[in-house]
């Protein structure tokens, strides 16, 4: 699979993934001040963004999907990898089951544990939304506003509307299969061995995603993970606090001292 991506400065690679109805271009802003120092790979997971469209959509092969990338742009030595939420749980399943092509895991606020469904509202705004019908993007966020009153996460879903050469928009991800595989999305993260290499787990301090009964969970398979909170951030670290997150980032991945 062939995944769209975006690359960023020059040296060790760092490769960036995003979470679920999200894109690569969540992460731009944050990648350019990361390619400083590394060569920042921004990707588009599949069934996402400008990524093909496939029926499966499983961590088991999100994960190779990333390993074939890493194979097709010479990441043979291995890549530092960072992943929000879906994307940090398709990195996990990426550092247990090719550990050797992980250097450094960083996890943006998700645990491997299984998930309680709590997507059921945005996916049935999404599946009524008929974004072929719409004129304006202005009509999207006014059918949304009826069942998601958040204004910025009605924005954010609708970063996945492009406009159709015939009239009307479309969503770039594929919504029918995504919404298939939900369970699959919310499942645990499993392997036989757990991830020797350094680990970094960082939750937003407002986020219920990562509890402290997460932590034996983490460490079972991370054993030498380190956690931390971004405080005055929820779920999207990355928005809310990009400088906190930013630099907690350069001093794990540079190997300076963390204080957690």
């Amino acid at each position: 699979m062939q995944l769209n991506y975006k690359e960023f400065g020059q040296g060790e690679p760092l490769i960036i993934l995003h979470g679920l109805f999200g894109t690569l271009d969540n992460w731009v802003t944050l990648g350019k001040k990361l390619a400083k120092h590394f060569s920042v790979f921004l990707i588009d997971q599949r069934n996402h963004g400008r990524s093909p469209h496939s029926e499966d959509h499983d961590y088991s092969s999100m994960a190779e999907d990333i390993r074939e990338f890493m194979e097709q742009h010479w990441m043979h030595d291995g890549a530092y990898v960072m992943g929000h939420s879906m994307g940090g749980k398709t990195a996990m399943q990426l550092a247990l089951a090719y550990p050797e092509l992980v250097k450094k895991l960083v996890v943006v606020d998700i645990a491997p544990r299984r998930y309680p469904n709590n997507h059921e509202v945005i996916f049935q705004a999404l599946l009524n939304l008929h974004p072929e019908t719409l004129t304006e993007r202005s009509d999207a966020d006014e059918k949304l506003a009826r069942y998601i009153p958040q204004a910025g996460i009605r924005q954010f879903l609708m970063k996945n509307l492009t406009r159709r050469p015939e009239g009307g928009f479309e969503f770039k991800m594929n919504l029918p299969v995504i919404y298939k595989h939900y369970e699959d999305i919310l499942d645990e993260v499993e392997a036989d061995q757990p991830y020797q290499g350094p680990a970094l787990f960082i939750k937003g301090e407002n986020s219920p995603y990562i509890q402290n009964d997460d932590e034996p969970v983490i460490k079972a398979l991370f054993p030498k993970a380190k956690i931390t909170s971004i405080p005055n951030a929820g779920h999207w670290v990355h928005a809310e606090q990009p400088k906190a997150l930013l630099e907690v980032l350069r001093k794990f991945l540079l190997g300076e001292e963390l204080k957690i």
